[in-house]
């Protein structure tokens, strides 16, 4: 019986260093295999297309850096996204999009809602403070206390963008040569309202301006482009675009249904944003709306914001992203093309934020104009965050 506990004492210890080892090391091999930058020489970079890139602003639509366990004060040796690196891409805008559900198993094609779900368990194994656990509002909201928490640790190298004010307030130390970040906050797929109007108030007030209708599974609002079907809005999902529509808040359906985006154009007159894609003319995938279907929403004012992995572009390299970027100028027109990354959403990218001059230069070489350039890289995220921010 003593050897019995001393054997059973051993166990329990080998258990508890077990358990340690995967919380200390676990996520952080997770975030590095889904959000790998494939190994490479530096991509070119002109005289000419570095000089062009340090007077450009540049925004992105779309990084779920905020999901993962990782001081975005400091420059990371894995994911694709912190401010330092920020900083060195010279990106002046960025959308932090907070992923609160993955259904497992997750794909392009078709997702259940009652799948289990993947950041349940990421959560948890990151020691995310209980509240977080089993309620997708609470997640939604510890990502903004997160942004929030780098804005009081940096405030030299990020502001968090509430308003017009604030937006301008970061133009103006951005002129005057400070290196400052205006970050974002959106959530990805509006299922942390829990089924409840009233919830819309609690993520305002926690930061966010932009709110996705979906994600990869159909929710209370509606179907999902990964869903079990083409599902338009539910009553629910109507009252809920409506309201948002109503409040200096920025619609995006990049995952929704091609039925909830028809939908929404028709409840609507306000720009709305394609947050990361890509062209289905130029990749011909499920992911990518059809052509027409982003005319009517370039139609309203809005944008549509080219990602930076295989799935969307069909070549993730910055040539074949200024390929797809031409393509959709072509297509869409000048004036609603833009950037979506989706860095740190668990893809696979050629290159990380700070190597942006890499798509400057690929976009010069494809003969994209200087001034489409400017538009794309960032200035028609400005002008639609200036017509869809409050005072």
């Amino acid at each position: 019986m003593r050897r019995f506990g001393k054997w059973l004492g051993r166990a329990l210890v080998l258990v508890v260093l077990a358990g340690a080892a995967f919380l200390t090391f676990g996520p952080g091999y997770v975030e590095a295999q889904r959000n790998a930058v494939t190994p490479h020489d530096p991509w070119p970079v002109s005289d000419a297309a570095a000089a062009l890139h340090d007077t450009l602003i540049i925004g992105d639509w779309h990084a779920d850096s905020l999901l993962w366990n990782r001081d975005l004060t400091k420059r990371g040796n894995r994911g694709q996204v912190d401010l330092p690196r920020l900083i060195d891409g010279n990106v002046a805008l960025q959308m932090f999009t907070a992923v609160t559900k993955s259904p497992k198993g997750q794909n392009y094609d078709h997702n259940s809602a009652d799948s289990g779900d993947n950041i349940t368990t990421l959560v948890m194994a990151q020691l995310w403070p209980p509240r977080t656990w089993d309620s997708l509002l609470e997640r939604a909201l510890y990502q903004a206390e997160r942004l929030h928490g780098f804005e009081t640790d940096a405030p030299e190298m990020l502001k968090i963008i509430r308003n017009r004010a604030d937006l301008e307030e970061v133009l103006t130390r951005r002129a005057a040569g400070e290196d400052v970040v205006g970050g974002l906050l959106g959530v990805e797929g509006a299922h942390p309202l829990e089924g409840d109007l009233a919830n819309l108030d609690k993520l305002v007030d926690a930061g966010y301006r932009m709110i996705a209708l979906q994600h990869f599974f159909d929710n209370e609002l509606g179907g999902s482009l990964h869903g079990t079907g083409d599902h338009g809005l539910s009553e629910f999902g109507r009252a809920v675009v409506q309201d948002v529509a109503a409040r200096p808040l920025i619609i995006d359906v990049a995952h929704s249904s091609p039925q909830v985006a028809r939908d929404v154009l028709a409840l609507t007159d306000v720009p709305i944003v394609v947050s990361h894609t890509g062209l289905h003319s130029a990749c011909a995938v499920k992911r990518n709306f059809p052509d027409d279907l982003m005319r009517e929403i370039a139609a309203t004012g809005g944008v549509i914001a080219i990602g930076y992995w295989a799935d969307v572009t069909c070549d993730a390299t910055p040539a074949g992203i200024a390929s797809v970027i031409r393509q959709a100028i072509a297509a869409l027109g000048e004036d609603h093309v833009s950037l979506g990354s989706d860095f740190d959403g668990s893809v696979t990218t050629r290159f990380d934020t700070s190597e942006l001059a890499a798509l400057t230069h690929a976009l010069l070489t494809e003969g994209v104009s200087e001034g489409q350039i400017r538009k794309v890289m960032g200035d028609n995220m400005l002008r639609v965050l200036r017509a869809r921010l409050g005072d």
